[in-house]
């Protein structure tokens, strides 16, 4: 897959997993060629819209969200200028691709699917997400809550994947005390078969790219204060 093509299908991939968090706590997206938007303010850390093509216009964007203070874009071609909407640039980051491959990273740690609402609520404690994943996502069989357990069974790490098809997104990685790098490979162990996708930005791309992942393009979070 050429670049655009792999950013394309990344950014239809993360508008599906934000249309399912927010469909679990009762929120309807839109969905149409130029961006997936919800009416009303998404959950904390979702974005309102998500554009799906470079060159949508700003206004008509934004008049389907509620763009008060608070209201979050993800410009997934970093190609919208909000600023003289009142936003401003919460962090710019690269989405990432890590072709299907007939293995994964080697001595990569094994992440175990998360069944149950206590064990994805010990899950979501960790993730320091809390009750923004809601036993609902375990029943979707597009997604895939994993967790890095240590002996005492504590979680000590996880993702989230999401498979839309041509590629399954990554989502939600991190470590608690450890290595987030170890996650990372345990991820593209778990889907060696996979096209996987996702985003990072700054330092935390370093272990993204270290598990075989390549930085495919740029994207931007607006934020209105």
């Amino acid at each position: 897959m050429v670049e655009a093509t792999v950013v394309a299908w990344a950014a239809r991939d993360n508008v599906q997993w934000c249309g399912l968090v927010c469909a679990i706590h009762g929120l309807s997206g839109r969905t149409d060629a130029d961006a997936w938007s919800v009416p009303r303010r998404s959950p904390p850390r979702y974005p309102d819209a998500v554009t799906l093509r470079p060159g949508v216009a700003a206004e008509a964007l934004l008049d389907r969200i509620d763009a008060a203070a608070g209201a979050s874009v993800k410009d997934s071609f970093a190609d919208l200028d909000l600023r003289p909407y009142g936003f401003r640039v919460l962090f710019a980051a690269e989405w990432l691709h890590r072709p299907a491959t007939t293995h994964g990273p080697a001595d990569a740690v094994t992440l175990a699917p998360v069944t149950g609402a206590d064990r994805l609520a010990a899950w979501a404690m960790a993730h320091g997400g809390g009750a923004l994943f809601r036993p609902e996502l375990l029943a979707d069989p597009r997604v895939a809550v994993l967790a890095r357990y240590a002996p005492d069974g504590s979680v000590t790490g996880g993702a989230v994947l999401s498979d839309s098809g041509p590629v399954t997104g990554v989502s939600n990685v991190f470590a608690v005390g450890g290595d987030v790098a170890e996650v990372w490979a345990g991820v593209a162990a778990a889907r060696p078969g996979a096209a996987l996708v996702g985003y990072e930005s700054g330092t935390d791309l370093d272990p993204a790219t270290a598990a075989g992942f390549t930085r495919v393009g740029p994207l931007r979070i607006w934020l209105r204060d």
